[in-house]
């Protein structure tokens, strides 16, 4: 069992869990369409290497780091909203051939379409599509020798779920898998493209207006 899979379960298991607690809160009033949320992430990198670097001797690999993330949602309906997903730009160590060897700089924010399931009192599980946009800059990798030269796009897929505990304050886990690929260089000459592709875990709190 891969860890998508794993953490998709995972995910799923709580949300089933959640909702055999007592107490359950009524559907949530969406007179006020503003919901936010701060999440501390970790991004696994799949750190996929296509056959062109694979094959040019340099196996190049993100390490797996814990960022801080803040989200933004906006209800068209009580079941329909939109998430922006933020953070500041991200150091990424890398390594080449097994040695780190430099880092660079991430800024990844995602646009996300929702849906929500409000049938479940408290328990808010929802489901999301979107796009990602990530941007490279202050790349520092092998000493100067490879560099990361282009930004990336990429689709994100989301599965979450809010547990209110009140009508404006909840918990709330989330998993995203997050399209992110790039191209590396080693001086003026491509050698392959790198698949980042992150699975992203977070843990965090709701605030609903």
């Amino acid at each position: 069992m891969n860890a998508k899979t794993t953490l998709v379960k995972t995910a799923t298991l709580i949300a089933l869990g959640l909702c055999s607690l007592s107490g359950a809160y009524a559907d949530q009033d969406v007179s006020n369409p503003w919901l936010v949320r701060g999440r501390a992430v970790e991004l696994n990198w799949a750190n996929a290497q296509n056959s062109g670097l694979a094959g040019s001797g340099y196996n190049v690999q993100a390490k797996n780091v814990a960022i801080p993330e803040f989200d933004a949602t906006y209800f068209f309906t009580k079941n329909i909203a939109t998430e922006l997903v933020l953070t500041y730009p991200q150091k990424v160590n890398i390594k080449i051939n097994g040695a780190y060897n430099g880092s660079l700089k991430a800024l990844p924010p995602s646009l996300i379409v929702q849906y929500h399931f409000t049938d479940f009192g408290a328990i808010k599980p929802y489901v999301g599509v979107g796009a990602n946009y990530t941007s490279f800059t202050s790349q520092s990798i092998d000493g100067g020798g490879a560099t990361v030269k282009n930004s990336s796009t990429g689709a994100v897929a989301q599965l979450g779920v809010d547990y209110m505990l009140d009508k404006n304050w909840g918990l709330n886990f989330d998993i995203k898998y997050i399209q992110i690929k790039t191209d590396v260089f080693v001086g003026a000459t491509k050698e392959g493209q790198l698949g980042l592709n992150p699975t992203a875990a977070a843990l965090g709190v709701t605030y609903r207006f």
